[in-house]
């Protein structure tokens, strides 16, 4: 090999590495004990995003997230949150919601679960999961919470999977028919 031919090598390579996704490919993160692991990989998932981000959470007060995907949308990512329409009503004054659907390239909207005859009632819209560039899933019991982070017993399950993504942002597709828009 020739020193030119080394030099570009060692140029991409390093391009390469740059670029990777910090997250390993099935990463399964157990909380309160890896609150900060989790945190990471979710925030590097945040910023890594080039076009989408899809978001299904029922309560969301973690600011450092929300400022996280603020920033995202700056750069031009488009992102979509559905939210419980129960918790809008009851949270306000800390949930992050309120906060992003000001934003340009964020659109908020609330769903109700199914409804339920017997006792006339909704159910809940109760999924914690997003989708990252239609390929990086991210799921588990945790709501985007400082309690969630630090404090609950929680699992968050991160991995670049092109069919799981796909699976949840059709479910997501037909989350969204369902969903209103939140002011």
């Amino acid at each position: 090999m020739s020193g030119r031919t080394i030099h570009i090598f060692l140029a991409v390579l390093l391009a390469l590495t740059l670029t990777r996704v910090p997250a390993r490919a099935g990463e399964l993160f157990l909380l309160p004990e890896q609150s900060d692991e989790a945190l990471s990989a979710l925030l590097k998932s945040i910023d890594h995003s080039k076009n989408s981000i899809k978001i299904t959470i029922y309560n969301f007060t973690h600011k450092k997230i929300a400022k996280r995907l603020k920033a995202a949308a700056r750069r031009g990512v488009k992102i979509e949150i559905i939210f419980d329409a129960k918790s809008a009503r009851t949270d306000k004054r800390r949930s992050m919601l309120y906060y992003l659907a000001k934003y340009k390239n964020i659109s908020v909207s609330k769903l109700h679960g199914r409804y339920i005859r017997k006792q006339k009632r909704y159910g809940i819209m109760h999924m914690k999961g997003a989708v990252f560039d239609h390929r990086r899933i991210l799921f588990g019991s945790a709501n985007w919470t400082y309690s969630a982070f630090g404090k609950n017993y929680e699992m968050l399950y991160i991995a670049d999977d092109y069919a799981l993504a796909k699976k949840f942002e059709k479910a997501f597709a037909r989350y969204r028919m369902h969903s209103t828009p939140f002011h």
